[in-house]
């Protein structure tokens, strides 16, 4: 199950889930992307956003509107769906109507790969430039031998002392879960992801792992009006 997060307040790019991208809510464009991999429910705080998704054909279920992150969101929309504690949960952001379904699918067959573990999460990766590694809104990752994540940075780690060759790594927000261990991650607390305002902080600081997975993707987040300008121009340009 895909399970998007759509809440309608944002505070830099207000009600963006329903603006439009070649006149379609930005939100269904999501949807469409996860219907090519699996079952798609859209978990909201807003009764327009539900009547949006079901024009569209779409599932949605109405959620909290206090919750702090889109995992707890996603937790609520798992238990009213009555999924199993075994079942595969992907968390797919509200804002990236351009992510490829492979991407989806790779992180799908990781769980696969992975639900054994104790603790079991997956997210991605890609490559990026040292450049890029400069912007805080661009968040770093670095990992271990085994592809597990060690930390999570709006810095540029790791620290490049004497400037040594060294290939960076951006965190792609895309979460899946074991229903069990996302129902664990949102009872973690940690102080690390207050810090830096990123949930994911608190696996890493509860001792527990994160599988990664390097894609490749011309996806973007859609955080600002400038963002939402260059999502309709691609899509013009692109579909």
């Amino acid at each position: 199950m895909i399970i998007i997060p759509a809440r309608l307040s944002s505070s830099r790019l207000p009600n963006k889930v329903l603006a439009t991208i070649n006149n379609k809510p930005m939100i269904i464009w999501c949807a469409e992307v996860a219907a090519k991999v699996d079952e798609v429910c859209i978990a909201t705080d807003s009764e327009e956003v539900i009547q949006t998704a079901e024009k569209y054909g779409f599932n949605a279920v109405m959620t909290d509107k206090n919750h702090q992150s889109g995992s707890d969101r996603i937790k609520e929309a798992a238990d009213i769906l009555g999924l199993d504690k075994d079942d595969i949960v992907i968390n797919m952001q509200g804002d990236e109507p351009f992510l490829e379904p492979e991407i989806l699918q790779k992180v799908k067959d990781k769980l696969i790969e992975i639900k054994n573990r104790d603790f079991a999460m997956v997210s991605c990766y890609k490559k990026i430039t040292e450049l890029q590694a400069e912007d805080p809104n661009l968040v770093k990752v670095i990992l271990d031998k085994n592809s597990d994540a060690i930390y999570f940075s709006r810095s540029k780690i790791p620290f490049n002392r004497d400037n040594a060759t060294h290939q960076y790594f951006g965190h792609i927000g895309i979460y899946g879960f074991i229903k069990k261990s996302l129902d664990e991650f949102v009872t973690l607390k940690g102080h690390l992801e207050h810090i830096e305002k990123l949930e994911q902080l608190r696996v890493i600081e509860n001792g527990k792992k994160i599988a990664m997975i390097e894609v490749e993707t011309k996806s973007f987040g859609i955080d600002t009006k400038e963002d939402l300008e260059k999502a309709r121009n691609y899509a013009k340009s692109s579909h």
